[in-house]
């Protein structure tokens, strides 16, 4: 990552020159992010001032090829330090579209989702792409702690396997696993392993005190109702802890925990094979930010499990590990065109942009800090510290404070960086805004993958009582 700090006396330019990670999560910018002979801003061949004269702003823009790498690093490193099978899935919460899943699934990856939309958008992409129903469910986890029947439906319609979270859904999969299905439900148990690590609280789910998985006392109960239920086939455990994550010890103590829950269930007769450890490892948003590398990670997580695995004397089982934001966070970057500017002397100047809370939520949400450049004058040095404000009807739509820029003016294009995981996927229509439109770029091309909402859409799911018609 750019290891000096983006001062006044600097340049864009100059900060996209300093030292790079090959492990994509330790870059604030996409691998292939560089300025050109115009001293304008690139990302995967294409310039970005030309993206936004061709598709609009706010665009949201990826890089395919820091995707891929994140892919790789994770899937090769796997194999590497774990010496079972093992699987790599992406968490696609992060962001679930019909190509960032045709990419994902092309680096031969599977899928966590959390919902039947996710599910629809995977099974859809994996169909597109050419796999059979058994070839797409096989990749396929759905997650949640709360799904609807519908949703539980679907799942086991579609064949893929359930994650199982509370006891209302396990006594629910056993009732449709009794309604005459030919193959029993393939199931997970997530256990919720008490363990803190340091990040936001909001994202923090591997606690005690959390509304996902069943609690560690109840185990050896689960474990009883469970093969009391033919009809249910579990395959597995399954345990996460959190997201944005720095630390190695947190998922080395998880690993060990879920190896002696293991034991416990094939000593009861459960037919365990695949041990999930979640994922949650973080990236770099600015300088300040320094998680371990995606191979650090993956070596730390599996080498654990396989201790633990040698002090019980168990046969590895297929370890499975689900990456989001470190996948797709650092490839994605947003284009804004800079609008009005408002100086309160003595306190503050303040730039708006063209967007704001409705296409990145995690500013208001969790107080998240991002970086940003203009696009369109990278050679120029920063000459004034401004505050980013986005143009909805809210006080609080803040992108960046203090942040460092040449004098920006109306027209500019500016980018914030680190932008590809959780903005779409939590992105609204507040102020009946429409979402922008999102491009993936790759050696020099750029294709269109989400297309701009149009006003049109935003009336489209609208209902008008007749007797409201003159």
């Amino acid at each position: 990552m750019p290891s000096t700090d983006f001062a006044p006396s600097l340049s864009g330019q100059a900060f996209l020159s300093g030292p790079r990670s090959s492990s994509p999560n330790q870059n604030i910018v996409p691998l292939t992010a560089q300025a050109n002979a115009q001293g304008r801003l690139e990302v995967g061949g294409c310039e970005v001032s030309k993206l936004v004269e061709r598709f609009g702003s706010p665009l949201y823009i990826m890089d395919e090829a820091t995707l891929r790498q994140a892919c790789q690093q994770y899937r090769e490193t796997l194999k590497r330090s774990y010496p079972g099978d093992s699987q790599v899935i992406y968490a696609s919460k992060a962001l679930s579209c019909l190509s960032l899943c045709a990419v994902v699934a092309s680096e031969g990856l599977g899928f966590d989702v959390v919902s039947g939309g996710e599910l629809y958008t995977t099974l859809q992409a994996l169909q597109q792409m050419g796999l059979t129903p058994a070839e797409a469910a096989a990749k396929i986890y759905f997650h949640g702690n709360n799904k609807s029947v519908q949703e539980l439906e679907e799942a086991i319609a579609a064949g893929c396997t359930i994650i199982v979270d509370n006891w209302l859904e396990l006594e629910t999969l056993a009732q449709l696993g009794s309604q005459g299905l030919t193959e029993p439900i393939r199931i997970m148990l997530r256990l919720t392993p008490g363990i803190e690590c340091h990040t936001h609280e909001y994202i923090r789910t591997g606690h005690l005190d959390s509304k996902f998985g069943f609690d560690p006392n109840q185990i050896e109960a689960v474990f009883t109702t469970v093969s009391q239920h033919p009809q249910l086939h579990c395959i597995g455990l399954h345990a996460h802890i959190g997201s944005q994550i720095f630390e190695r010890q947190p998922h080395q103590d998880l690993g060990a925990i879920l190896v002696e829950w293991f034991a416990k269930g094939l000593n009861q007769g459960l037919p365990l094979s695949e041990l999930n450890i979640g994922g949650g490892l973080g990236i770099c948003y600015t300088e300040q930010d320094d998680p371990p590398s995606i191979e650090e990670w993956c070596h730390a997580a599996a080498q654990a499990v396989v201790k633990a695995c040698e002090a019980r004397q168990l046969a590895l089982p297929k370890l499975i590990v689900e990456p989001g934001r470190s996948l797709v966070g650092t490839a994605g970057i947003t284009a804004y065109t800079v609008g009005s500017r408002k100086i309160v002397p003595e306190i503050r100047t303040y730039i708006a942009v063209d967007g704001g809370m409705s296409d990145n939520p995690r500013p208001i949400t969790y107080q998240s800090r991002y970086r940003a450049l203009l696009a369109n004058r990278l050679a120029e040095p920063c000459t004034e510290t401004v505050t980013l404000a986005g143009k909805h009807c809210e006080s609080g739509d803040i992108l960046i404070s203090d942040l460092n820029l040449p004098t920006a003016q109306a027209g500019d294009i500016l980018v914030v960086l680190a932008t590809g995981a959780y903005n779409y996927s939590m992105s609204s229509n507040y102020n009946r805004l429409p979402r922008p439109a999102a491009v993936l770029v790759h050696d020099g091309e750029a294709n269109l993958i989400l297309r701009r909402e149009t006003y049109a859409d935003l009336i489209r799911q609208d209902c008008l009582p007749a007797r409201l018609i003159s």
